[in-house]
Protein backbone atom coordinates (compact mmCIF):
# COMPACT_ATOMS: atom_id res chain seq x y z
CA UNK A 1 0.00 0.00 0.00
CA UNK A 2 2.40 2.61 0.78
CA UNK A 3 6.47 3.44 -1.01
CA UNK A 4 7.47 5.61 2.06
CA UNK A 5 6.23 7.88 4.03
CA UNK A 6 7.97 11.17 5.86
CA UNK A 7 7.51 12.98 8.90
CA UNK A 8 9.41 16.64 9.36
CA UNK A 9 10.20 17.82 12.82
CA UNK A 10 10.65 20.70 15.12
CA UNK A 11 13.50 19.29 16.90
CA UNK A 12 15.83 16.81 14.78
CA UNK A 13 18.87 16.87 17.04
CA UNK A 14 16.04 14.62 19.89
CA UNK A 15 13.60 13.63 17.54
CA UNK A 16 15.72 11.73 14.89
CA UNK A 17 17.60 10.30 17.62
CA UNK A 18 14.75 8.66 19.53
CA UNK A 19 13.52 6.97 15.87
CA UNK A 20 16.89 5.71 15.27
CA UNK A 21 17.10 4.30 18.69
CA UNK A 22 13.09 3.12 19.55
CA UNK A 23 12.85 1.49 16.20
CA UNK A 24 16.01 -0.75 16.39
CA UNK A 25 14.34 -3.51 18.28
CA UNK A 26 11.92 -3.69 15.74
CA UNK A 27 14.58 -4.34 13.55
CA UNK A 28 14.16 -0.61 11.52
CA UNK A 29 17.79 0.86 10.78
CA UNK A 30 18.72 3.53 9.36
CA UNK A 31 19.50 3.22 5.65
CA UNK A 32 20.55 6.69 4.64
CA UNK A 33 21.55 10.44 6.45
CA UNK A 34 21.33 13.32 5.02
CA UNK A 35 22.83 15.97 7.71
CA UNK A 36 22.29 18.63 5.57
CA UNK A 37 18.48 18.01 6.39
CA UNK A 38 19.28 16.68 10.05
CA UNK A 39 17.53 14.04 8.40
CA UNK A 40 17.59 9.96 8.11
CA UNK A 41 15.67 7.36 6.26
CA UNK A 42 14.85 4.17 7.73
CA UNK A 43 13.86 0.32 6.50
CA UNK A 44 12.82 -2.78 7.83
CA UNK A 45 15.03 -5.04 5.86
CA UNK A 46 12.42 -7.27 5.20
CA UNK A 47 9.62 -4.73 4.00
CA UNK A 48 9.49 -2.31 0.92
CA UNK A 49 8.23 0.71 3.04
CA UNK A 50 10.60 3.46 3.84
CA UNK A 51 10.25 6.00 6.54
CA UNK A 52 11.87 9.53 6.32
CA UNK A 53 12.44 11.83 9.66
CA UNK A 54 14.25 14.92 9.58
CA UNK A 55 13.93 18.93 9.66
CA UNK A 56 11.41 20.58 8.34
CA UNK A 57 12.08 24.27 6.28
CA UNK A 58 11.34 27.37 8.15
CA UNK A 59 8.35 28.28 6.39
CA UNK A 60 6.79 24.87 7.71
CA UNK A 61 8.52 25.31 11.08
CA UNK A 62 6.63 28.58 11.33
CA UNK A 63 3.21 26.98 10.33
CA UNK A 64 3.45 23.64 12.02
CA UNK A 65 2.34 22.04 15.22
CA UNK A 66 -1.51 21.38 14.41
CA UNK A 67 -1.43 18.40 13.20
CA UNK A 68 -0.52 15.17 15.27
CA UNK A 69 0.19 11.69 13.89
CA UNK A 70 -0.31 7.75 14.93
CA UNK A 71 2.01 5.81 13.53
CA UNK A 72 2.00 2.17 14.08
CA UNK A 73 5.40 -0.07 13.69
CA UNK A 74 5.04 -3.87 13.63
CA UNK A 75 7.20 -5.65 15.60
CA UNK A 76 8.01 -9.14 15.23
CA UNK A 77 7.44 -10.52 18.78
CA UNK A 78 6.11 -9.42 22.57
CA UNK A 79 9.86 -9.13 23.73
CA UNK A 80 10.48 -6.10 20.77
CA UNK A 81 7.38 -4.03 21.40
CA UNK A 82 8.97 -4.38 25.27
CA UNK A 83 11.80 -2.58 24.25
CA UNK A 84 10.77 -0.19 21.75
CA UNK A 85 8.45 1.15 25.17
CA UNK A 86 11.52 0.96 27.64
CA UNK A 87 13.60 2.53 24.79
CA UNK A 88 11.44 5.66 24.51
CA UNK A 89 10.16 5.50 27.99
CA UNK A 90 14.07 6.01 29.06
CA UNK A 91 14.58 9.05 26.42
CA UNK A 92 11.71 10.74 27.32
CA UNK A 93 9.19 9.83 25.93
CA UNK A 94 5.47 10.25 27.36
CA UNK A 95 3.50 7.24 28.06
CA UNK A 96 -0.25 6.61 26.45
CA UNK A 97 -0.92 2.77 27.17
CA UNK A 98 2.08 0.54 28.52
CA UNK A 99 3.17 -2.68 27.05
CA UNK A 100 0.26 -5.23 27.16
CA UNK A 101 -2.35 -7.29 25.01
CA UNK A 102 -5.37 -4.90 23.84
CA UNK A 103 -7.19 -7.85 22.08
CA UNK A 104 -6.14 -11.80 22.30
CA UNK A 105 -3.98 -11.18 19.25
CA UNK A 106 -2.71 -7.74 19.35
CA UNK A 107 0.15 -6.67 22.07
CA UNK A 108 0.89 -2.86 21.70
CA UNK A 109 2.65 0.11 23.20
CA UNK A 110 1.84 3.69 23.18
CA UNK A 111 3.82 6.50 23.64
CA UNK A 112 4.38 10.44 22.62
CA UNK A 113 7.50 10.88 20.66
CA UNK A 114 9.23 14.32 21.15
CA UNK A 115 6.92 16.22 19.07
CA UNK A 116 3.65 15.02 20.57
CA UNK A 117 3.13 12.07 18.08
CA UNK A 118 1.34 9.17 19.40
CA UNK A 119 3.51 6.13 18.31
CA UNK A 120 2.91 2.61 18.25
CA UNK A 121 4.74 -0.98 18.70
CA UNK A 122 2.38 -3.64 17.59
CA UNK A 123 3.00 -7.40 17.54
CA UNK A 124 0.02 -9.37 16.31
CA UNK A 125 -1.16 -13.03 15.88
CA UNK A 126 -3.75 -12.49 12.91
CA UNK A 127 -1.15 -10.30 10.53
CA UNK A 128 2.40 -11.96 11.27
CA UNK A 129 5.44 -10.93 9.17
CA UNK A 130 6.26 -11.84 6.17
CA UNK A 131 7.95 -15.85 5.76
CA UNK A 132 11.50 -15.89 5.66
CA UNK A 133 11.72 -12.34 8.00
CA UNK A 134 13.17 -12.48 11.39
Amino acid sequence: MLDHFGVKCHRPEVTVPFYEQCLAPLGIVVIKRQPQLQAVTLQHPDMPIRFWIGEGDPEWKANAGMLRLHLAFRADSTVAVDAFYEIGMRLGAKDNGPPGFRRPTSYEAFMFDPEGNNIEAIWQTERPFPSGSV
